[in-house]
């Protein structure tokens, strides 16, 4: 019985420090953050539902992606991007524009989607972030890198499709990543526009630090309108989802 309390103690103590650890770096980002270290960024659109709601405000951390150097390789925790990391990047049409997908390929991975299922490097991929809003089938967007047919597409998309597909798979290539959005029928991604440059990720979203039900129109204007900052004064307390106050945002080991 006392072994049993021991082992219990010793767990308790490994789940506390994970926990304490997390939310030491936390709070670290929030009191020292500046925008060279982090980046605060509003969630516009419905592309990520259900990981990010529109109106979820989140700190980004700039620092996990930054290239190392040789005073700071081995101290700072600086890594390359893992498939399944939920990345914000400049948009590669418009690099004034931030976006917020998911890393789903990385230089050689092969992609398809098969009737919307993610095929990664020749095996079925599980996904339990990934919704589905439509039970329709596109026949490109939910079986690509199929022909697009009458689908509209930036520029660096028809050369994606043109020189990046090998045996009816996406082949990534070096110095680039593919994302997608998790909501697969709603969302503006890779499939549309092309591959995402290495150099254009800004970071990775590691807390929401706030989250306000507000419409898509109220956070994409370059301005907030005075219709919002009455709005958010009005309903603060009823339209604030406490719930998702200082949730903790993290990836998925896409494998």
């Amino acid at each position: 019985m006392r072994a049993l309390w021991d082992r219990y103690r010793e767990i308790s103590r490994e789940v506390n420090r994970g926990f304490i650890g997390e939310w030491t770096v936390t709070i670290i980002l929030l009191l020292f953050a500046t925008t060279s270290l982090v980046q605060a960024f509003v969630i516009p659109s419905a592309s990520m539902e259900k990981t990010l709601l529109i109106g979820d405000h989140v700190l980004v951390d700039k620092l996990t992606y930054a290239p190392s150097g040789k005073l700071s390789d081995g101290i700072l925790p600086y890594r390359e991007v893992h498939r399944g990391d939920i990345i914000v990047f400049r948009y590669p049409i418009n690099i004034k524009e931030d976006y917020v997908k998911r890393a789903i390929g990385v230089p050689g991975d092969h992609i398809r989607l098969v009737d919307k299922q993610l095929w990664l490097n020749g095996h079925p991929a599980t996904e339990p972030y990934a919704i589905h809003s439509s039970s329709i089938i596109d026949s490109y967007r939910d079986n690509f890198p199929d022909a697009p047919a009458n689908t509209h597409l930036e520029t660096p998309a028809y050369d994606m499709l043109e020189n990046h597909v090998v045996n009816g798979e996406l082949v990534v290539p070096p110095g680039f990543l593919f994302a997608m959005g998790d909501n697969r029928d709603d969302s503006s991604d890779s499939r549309y526009w092309g591959f995402v440059p290495r150099e254009n990720i800004v970071g990775t979203p590691v807390v929401i630090y706030w989250s306000y039900d507000a419409p898509t129109a109220d956070l994409t204007n370059g301005n907030i309108g005075l219709d919002h900052i009455v709005d958010v004064v009005a309903h603060f307390f009823t339209k604030t989802r406490w719930s998702r106050t200082f949730k903790l945002t993290r990836g998925y080991p896409l494998q």
